[in-house]
């Protein structure tokens, strides 16, 4: 499943990038521009069967063009899970991660994003005798969709809607059941674009 997901996306990645290359080109510019510099953040939610995760994760980035943006993050997660027999586990995570979007269309993009997380661990069993404390690291590769609202027309400022897999699928992952079964990462958030100013009107 894992590898079948990863061959999807890099050739819905390696598709966008062709048929970019064959439309016009826009206004020769070269060099740093910072209205084309945004910012934003957007919220994690998790739900499955014995567990939750919640997050937020701000980000700060570039639209390298008018179809593909980068940017680098940070992540604050929380996730609670409880087990049939009661017992409980609890961790935070916090750790830097980058990603990309293309747009195909405006109000449509897909989206690849790295997370490196440190994660405080703990577990708390039913029946007494003591909680288990741990620390540790692990890496995520999320791929996936979403939808935006508002972009287009020279401006980069939207709402935004996206799911996302870790398709890493690594064993302490917050983004994987107590199975190693991936979970679904639902995000919701605002980009604004910075230093903007009003779109153009087209003049007839």
């Amino acid at each position: 499943m894992k590898k079948i997901l990863l061959l999807l996306c890099f050739a819905s990645f390696s598709t966008l990038l062709f048929a970019q290359e064959t439309e016009p080109e826009e206004e020769n510019t070269s060099g740093f521009q910072k209205n084309k510099l945004f910012t934003g953040g957007d919220l994690t939610l998790s739900f499955y069967t014995g567990g939750t995760t919640v997050g937020v994760s701000p980000y700060f980035g570039y639209s390298v063009t008018k179809w593909l943006d980068a940017a680098v993050s940070l992540n604050f997660i929380y996730q609670g899970q409880k087990d049939p027999y009661g017992n409980k586990a609890r961790q935070t995570n916090i750790g830097p991660g980058a990603f990309v979007r293309l747009f195909p269309i405006d109000f449509l993009y897909v989206q690849a994003q790295y997370e490196h997380n440190f994660i405080n661990y703990k577990y708390i069993p039913q029946a007494g005798g003591g909680t288990f404390k741990d620390k540790f690291d692990v890496n995520s590769l999320l791929l996936g969709a979403g939808y935006s609202s508002g972009r287009g027309g020279g401006s980069n400022t939207y709402y935004y809607l996206s799911v996302m897999f870790d398709v890493a699928q690594l064993p302490n992952s917050p983004y994987v059941d107590s199975y190693g079964r991936l979970v679904p990462i639902i995000r919701a958030g605002f980009n604004v674009g910075l230093f903007q100013g009003r779109p153009k009107r087209n003049r007839e």
